[in-house]
């Protein structure tokens, strides 16, 4: 290199890093409006009061009264929120915020790059600065609020100072319900005046992590076992008719708190409140909480019971979390405050594993028959046989960074984006490690074993332990060596990880008939359900709506090649007007012949018809028995003493 290009060189790299200085500096800067947390008392407490009665226009109205001294100020609406796993706090439904002080306006400003940090000065002489607000729950589906029931989560109702780490301020809650209305929370009551309840006070961490749920028909039943923590199932409903629980159906939810409780040999609550309900208007939910877990699903959960068992796995998931999630959770997702990013790479635990020990609980307690379960577990395992797509390009491990890319939002061709596989994918991993550990030690450990070392630690604590992905390690190589670093890696961040070897591991094998099982029929059957759809999807590669649209396209399967497109509405099949019923005759006459299947569309104003190469009928997942190998599935599954 030339002197004169050298001089050149190391100009252009000095004006380079003095960019990236200034870009830094300026970042930084942005940073520095809101004040870092610290881990010391906030003086004072936070008084906060929710008028929940407008069930009519859905409005909730909140009073804080919050300790203050003179000088710069940030309140903070939270933005990231335990169990979301990303930036979702519903910022722009908070409305007609006003600040004052000995009765007086307080000037606010939004901070110009965080939209949830609102700036003020307190004027000298206040101690105390009082904030009135609305939140605007939906009122276009995904209901919070009801003529008959609501749902209150506290992150929503709340402005927190900042500075602080959450478990260091302490908040003192009031609520008023509309009359008669009964309620189910973590929370504990302290007073009660009318309609109006005066809780306990407790650390802002805490509150956030104890909803409500209330209504005008309400029930509680206590699940709590034998010289147990107290734990009860509070439910809220449609109507009366839907709180109707019988003998047997109590008894198996009372199985699955013993079953959990027996898997891992401890609890991490004083007390714990399913809080459930039972609604074919309030949004359906599943929120993990650390004394407590939100819970919806349709009405007819209890009186229809015969025909809803894809519901029944709800539950156990979300009290799984009590010990995976809540009480363990991953380094990266424990912040200070609820407007610190979190990372979410351990996702494949947090939520892997849950969805493991769901579905396993679900069947132990009998909410699952084994037969139930066996086809739950083929149509996940059906995803990763004919839906992988993506992991061509993606890892499992990138998966966890989907809640925060996409914010849940629903993607077009899932096979080939993915959507938050650390779930299902995860759920597939565990069950792998389940029949390793099973098979190495000669059926005398399993991953029981690990899941009572691992969550079991601590029995009554509620201080939540953070893990890294070496802990994970340490903790399986304690119930038998193995090298499951390499195996880990094998399957979390590597393209194409082998999802299906735990089926064979167990002594079963996913297989493929022309008759959907009974669970996937009530899959797909629910009206009221957002699992409503025709499944094409191991077949043509299509799935669904009832309204005749395509919810989604399996990538390179049949129906992508033939140009169908998520979204469009199906009008006819073979020129005749579209059913389910008809596009399954098409496939079924299809089948070992060489004429393709048309199908008329209408998408985006334009009408088409395209020929789709499909010749080998209907294709249902089913599990099936290997035989000459140990039945380990049927002995995971089976209820412990």
């Amino acid at each position: 290199m030339s002197r004169v290009s050298l001089v050149a060189s190391r100009l252009a790299l000095a004006v380079s890093m003095a960019l990236v200085a200034t870009a830094a500096g300026a970042q930084q800067n942005r940073q520095a409006n809101v004040p870092a947390p610290k881990d010391v008392p906030y003086p004072g407490k936070v008084a906060i009061h929710v008028d929940a009665t407008d069930n009519a226009q859905g409005i909730f109205r909140v009073h804080e009264s919050i300790p203050v001294a003179p000088g710069k100020t940030t309140l903070l609406y939270p933005a990231w929120i335990p169990g979301a796993h990303s930036p979702s706090g519903p910022i722009y439904a908070l409305a007609g915020l006003k600040l004052t002080a000995n009765g007086k306006p307080v000037k606010w400003t939004r901070d110009k790059y965080n939209v949830y940090a609102f700036h003020l000065d307190v004027p000298q002489g206040v101690s105390t600065l009082q904030a009135d607000f609305e939140y605007l729950s939906p009122r276009r589906g995904g209901f919070e609020m009801t003529d008959r029931m609501l749902m209150l989560e506290w992150d929503k109702m709340s402005l927190y100072p900042a500075g602080y780490y959450t478990r260091d301020i302490t908040f003192e809650p009031t609520l008023t319900l509309p009359d008669g209305w009964k309620y189910g929370s973590a929370l504990r009551a302290q007073s009660r005046s009318g309609d109006t309840t005066t809780f306990k006070p407790l650390t802002y961490n805490n509150l956030v992590d104890s909803p409500v749920y209330a209504g005008k028909y309400f029930k509680r039943v206590d699940l709590t076992p034998k010289g147990g923590a107290p734990v009860h199932l509070d439910i809220v409903a449609d109507a009366p008719k839907d709180l109707a629980i019988t003998p047997e159906q109590l008894s198996k939810h009372r199985a699955l708190v013993k079953q959990a409780v027996t898997l891992f040999g401890s609890h991490h609550y004083d007390h714990y409140d399913f809080l459930f309900s039972l609604s074919d208007h309030l949004a359906g939910n599943g929120l993990e909480h650390h004394q407590s877990s939100e819970n919806g699903v349709e009405a007819d959960y209890f009186t229809a019971w015969k025909t809803n068992a894809p519901n029944r796995d709800l539950l156990a998931h979300e009290y799984t979390h009590s010990w995976n999630g809540k009480f363990r959770r991953g380094a990266d997702l424990w912040t200070p405050n609820f407007n610190v990013p979190m990372g979410d790479s351990l996702l494949w635990v947090y939520e892997g594993q849950t969805q493991y020990w769901g579905f396993v609980l679900t069947a132990r307690s009998g909410l699952w028959s084994p037969e139930q379960f066996r086809d739950a577990l083929a149509m996940v395992a059906a995803n990763y046989d004919r839906n992988r797509e993506g992991f061509q390009w993606r890892t499992l491990e990138d998966t966890t960074n989907d809640p925060t890319a996409a914010h849940r939002a629903p993607l077009p061709y899932r096979s080939w984006q993915m959507s938050e596989e650390y779930y299902s994918a995860g759920q597939m991993m565990w069950l792998a490690i389940d029949a390793k550990i099973r098979h190495l030690t000669h059926d005398k450990k399993s991953l029981d074993n690990f899941a009572k070392a691992f969550f079991g630690i601590d029995n009554g604590s509620y201080v939540t332990h953070t893990y890294t992905f070496d802990d994970v390690v340490a903790a399986l190589n304690g119930v038998v060596k193995y090298d499951w670093s390499d195996f880990l890696h094998q399957h979390v961040d590597s393209l194409n990880p082998p999802l299906l070897g735990g089926l064979k591991g167990t002594g079963w094998k996913l297989v493929y008939t022309d008759k959907p099982s009974t669970y996937e029929k009530e899959y797909q059957n629910r009206p009221e359900s957002p699992r409503h759809i025709y499944n094409f999807a191991w077949s043509i590669g299509m799935t669904m709506a009832r309204d005749g649209s395509v919810n989604d396209v399996r990538w390179n399967g049949p129906a992508f090649k033939a140009g169908v497109s998520t979204g469009a509405t199906l009008m006819a099949v073979n020129g005749t007007e579209y059913s389910s019923d008809v596009l399954k005759q098409a496939i079924t006459d299809a089948k070992g012949s060489s004429t393709p299947i048309k199908l008329t569309f209408k998408f985006q104003g334009s009408v088409r018809t395209v020929d789709v190469d499909y010749h080998k009928g209907l294709q249902y997942p089913h599990l099936v028995r290997v035989k000459g190998t140990p039945d380990y599935l049927s002995q995971i599954i089976a209820p412990k003493k």
